[in-house]
């Protein structure tokens, strides 16, 4: 079992920037893909962006291609997701995953709690 803890969300204005990180724990974090999705009320969760384990790869949303990027430090267990040029539609709760392949649709193995981003307008 997986276990995902996220951080970093909060408010901030229109262009502005945040860095959301997710700690793992419980298994051997560096043999798991990584991933980013969102969510906002009333809208189906989507996929945001992902890092593979094996190559590290990156995959990114068009959304957000450009404007986020997707890393992992795997001696601190930790994937953080670097959002800039951050835009009110961009507002949403942010969840992390794990699994062992990447996906681009919402139904990896293990999820966090997820945290919330606001952006104001």
């Amino acid at each position: 079992q997986v276990q995902l803890v996220e951080s970093g969300g909060g408010l901030v204005q229109a262009g502005g920037s945040l860095r959301l990180s997710c700690a793992a724990s419980g298994r051997t974090f560096s043999r798991y893909a990584m991933g980013w999705f969102r969510q906002a009320p009333g809208k189906e969760r989507e996929f945001v962006a992902a890092i593979n384990w094996r190559d590290e790869s990156t995959y990114y949303a068009d959304s957000v291609k450009g404007r986020f990027t997707i890393s992992r430090d795997n001696a601190k267990n930790t994937v953080y997701l670097q959002m800039n040029s951050l835009k009110p539609e961009d507002t949403a709760v942010y969840y992390c995953a794990a699994d062992k392949v990447v996906l681009m649709t919402p139904t990896w193995r293990y999820w966090g709690q997820g945290t919330q981003v606001t952006v104001a307008s």
